[in-house]
């Protein structure tokens, strides 16, 4: 099957909104493109009902197709995206349907699979001509519906396509995996451009949501997808100027923290003592999210059903206090599910008047009580607004991210490195940034074959250097004998021979390394959006790396302020 990967549609439960002084004065484009209507299956492909041939209706189908694809993923194995799969699938049928389909266990989807199976060898086998079809189509598309025009602009898009529907997969355990998403009409599309531009016409027969006019927000197209309720946007593309300038402002805001975050510190301690509970609990959550990353944590929507939290909304049961552990003392032993339901699970060793305060906090509380129960990120939110103008949680996530990998990238950087190993010094600072950030995620299904080819070309790389050390060493008894300047010639080309192949082993061990360290961790989530890219820019810059083994070509793309602007002695 197709998988779209929507980079730039973001998902948030606030508004996307352009800092204080950005705003367009003119905004226009054609709106979205929809996924393509549901195609039944062919007569030959066959489901199957306690082992006899059923025919699904066209809504109850094209769910069951979602499924079918999945068929060989870990998903489908798991009861609660089984559940949840059923439950959905089962409103999509006739009342025939429901009364016959009863059970998961008895349904056979491996016709379908087998089918969707063909289906992607064959566009694997297909002709070149085929090709250039498809791709002629997609260029059309994009030269169509790619592009806006914003104050005498032409601005690239980064996702002009609708998501199709399909099953929710989520991250981590999530409670909703296996639910329906919908398809999206252009009656739940919000369009948002300006008064003057012509107004992207809705396909024949459909009318939009709404029409918007607002110059202060970052999107031109906006739904509510129907799992979690959050807003869902289609963009700009990173490149743009006025989405570049954006990214800009982020990291110099965070710049403005490194200059009175020590001020900030010492303020939160004092707080530590304040006879104010609020206060105190105020100060340790700070701490938290300054010392550890955490996210604010904002408070549950009404029917959200992910038990998902963030530091202001910790439970007592989130965290277990030794007094001394593992050799260390004072330990805050964490375990919740955090963004995504990822969890979040740490030992970190604290300074004593934090843990004497979660003793004190934890005082004559059942398990589910919230542990700062003077708190919420309302209160939060405003005390750090007073610390200084724009300062929130995330902003202390940027500065602490990009802080540590300047300082990762000065202790790993070996001057003496090649170029690969080199990168793996810069992949090992970015993995220390994702896991201060919990930027968790599953290994992928192919790490252990795509290992096993790597450890295939390394050891084929070893019988290779070993033969050609032994024809070094033969040529040099050789030349001994001979003394003449052919044989000379002979060991030079040897030499050469065996440093390359010794720098084409190294290379290939370097990358086993890096692969094996990152299959847990997800380094493109810090890299895109907490780094400062003028760090890595200026690192680049001053060892002789090249970009592209950095950023790829979309990153370059929205870099390009910082790649034009940083200098090898940027310091954040």
């Amino acid at each position: 099957e197709v998988v779209l990967i929507h980079i730039a549609v973001s998902c948030r439960w606030e508004e996307e909104r352009y800092p204080e002084g950005i705003k367009w004065k003119f905004l226009e484009h054609k709106g979205p493109v929809f996924a393509p209507p549901y195609e039944p299956l062919p007569e030959n492909v066959k489901f199957y009902y306690d082992g006899k041939v059923m025919k699904l209706s066209t809504k109850a189908e094209e769910v069951a197709t979602f499924f079918a694809k999945m068929l060989d993923h870990e998903y489908t194995t798991k009861e609660i995206f089984r559940k949840n799969f059923f439950k959905d699938w089962r409103k999509e049928m006739t009342s025939e349907e429901k009364s016959t389909i009863t059970n998961l266990s008895k349904c056979d989807f491996t016709h379908m699979s087998q089918y969707f199976k063909a289906q992607t060898e064959a566009r694997k086998q297909m002709s070149k001509e085929e090709k250039q079809k498809i791709k002629e189509e997609n260029e059309r598309l994009l030269k169509e519906y790619g592009y806006c025009v914003m104050d005498n602009h032409k601005e690239r898009i980064a996702n002009f396509k609708i998501e199709p529907p399909g099953l929710f997969r989520g991250r981590g355990n999530h409670p909703k995996m296996g639910m329906l998403k919908r398809r999206i009409m252009p009656e739940d599309i919000i369009i948002n451009c300006s008064k003057d531009s012509k107004i992207p016409a809705p396909p024949p027969g459909h009318k939009w949501k709404e029409v918007r006019h607002d110059n202060k927000v970052t999107w031109l197209v906006s739904w509510t997808e129907n799992i979690q309720g959050s807003i869902k946007y289609i963009m700009l593309n990173p490149s743009s100027r006025i989405k570049g300038e954006k990214d800009w402002q982020k990291y110099e805001t965070a710049r403005r923290l490194k200059k009175c975050v020590d001020k900030i510190r010492n303020q939160y301690r004092e707080d530590w003592k304040s006879k104010e509970m609020k206060v105190r609990q105020r100060a340790v959550a700070l701490y938290f999210i300054d010392k550890l990353a955490l996210r604010a944590g904002n408070e549950k929507e009404e029917g959200e059903t992910a038990d998902t939290v963030g530091c202001c909304s910790l439970r007592v049961e989130h965290i277990k206090l030794h007094p001394e552990l593992d050799g260390q003392e004072y330990v805050v032993e964490f375990d919740f599910l955090g963004k995504d339901s990822i969890r979040y699970y740490n030992k970190v060793p604290v300074e004593k008047r934090v843990f004497k305060n979660l003793q004190l906090f934890m005082e004559n509380k059942q398990p589910e009580d919230d542990l700062f129960d003077r708190l919420n990120t309302s209160i939060l939110n405003k005390h750090l607004q007073d610390l200084m103008e724009g300062l929130t949680a995330k902003v202390f996530r940027t500065y602490n991210a990009s802080i540590t990998l300047q300082q990762q990238l000065k202790e790993l950087t070996n001057p003496d490195d090649n170029v690969a190993a080199k990168i793996l010094s810069y992949n090992r600072a970015n993995r220390a940034v994702a896991i201060l950030c919990n930027h968790q995620r599953a290994p992928p299904k192919t790490f252990e074959k795509s290992m096993m080819n790597l450890q295939s070309k390394i050891d084929a790389k070893k019988e290779q250097l070993a033969d050609a050390r032994r024809e070094l060493k033969s040529a040099k008894a050789d030349a001994k004998v001979r003394r003449d300047e052919k044989s000379k010639k002979t060991v030079e080309s040897k030499k050469k021979a065996v440093q390359r192949i010794e720098e084409q082993l190294m290379k290939l061990e370097v990358q086993a390394t890096d692969r094996e360290e990152n299959k847990q961790i997800a380094l493109s989530t810090s890299k895109l959006n907490y780094l400062d890219p003028r760090i890595s820019v200026a690192w680049c810059k001053k060892w002789g790396i090249p970009i592209e083994k950095i950023y790829n070509k979309t990153q370059r793309e929205k870099f390009a302020w910082a790649i034009d602007m940083a200098e090898e002695d940027y310091e954040f």
